[in-house]
């Protein structure tokens, strides 16, 4: 569940009050965050979401606070959701998906470089980016359709807890299913 923590900076957005202290409290809390995590060794490959977050925090906190009317401020969840479906896709475009990082601290160094684990990985990053993308149009219609702020909240935590619950279970399911196989595989050969 380390990547969870990655959110953190995103969820204190959402529950701060005012788009400028949201913003700025967001990033404070993502730099904390990365700069904790590197200095206790973990790297760059495994804080991908992290630094995304600071770039994007920086850049809102930045908009938010000379432009505090923008009509930007309306759709700040979306825009959210729709740079973490970029962060997302960007690393499957370049075939690094964000989870491989995280997951490599988790995983024995001997399954790096296997098959499986990389599959899991593109198909745990693809469900993450889907998710964003979205929960990204979901808000955009919620807030163009002027829905209470509960259908948006909604939308958002959905939009967190599904990849999530995803991510915990998945790798579980494809190693029983490659324990099956190996047994039965084992079997035929007896």
């Amino acid at each position: 569940m380390n990547y969870l923590r990655g959110f953190i900076p995103w969820i204190a957005f959402a529950v701060i009050p005012g788009w400028q202290w949201g913003a700025l409290t967001a990033l404070l809390i993502g730099f904390f965050l990365l700069v904790k995590q590197h200095k206790a060794g973990v790297g760059m490959d495994a804080l991908i979401l992290e630094t995304s977050t600071v770039l994007y925090f920086a850049a809102l906190a930045v908009l938010a606070f000379s432009a505090p009317f923008s009509p930007l401020h309306h759709f700040s969840g979306a825009l959210s959701f729709a740079w973490l479906a970029l962060t997302a896709w960007g690393t499957l475009a370049v075939r690094k998906p964000f989870t491989l990082g995280i997951a490599r601290l988790s995983t024995p160094r001997e399954y790096w470089n296997t098959p499986q684990f990389l599959r899991i990985n593109v198909v745990i990053t693809t469900v993450w980016a889907a998710a964003f993308t979205l929960t990204a149009i979901a808000v955009v219609i919620s807030e163009a359709a002027n829905a209470s702020t509960v259908v948006a909240i909604v939308c958002q935590v959905v939009g967190f807890v599904v990849p999530a619950v995803f991510t915990a279970r998945y790798p579980k399911i494809v190693q029983a299913r490659y324990a099956a196989q190996a047994q039965a595989q084992a079997q035929a050969t007896q």
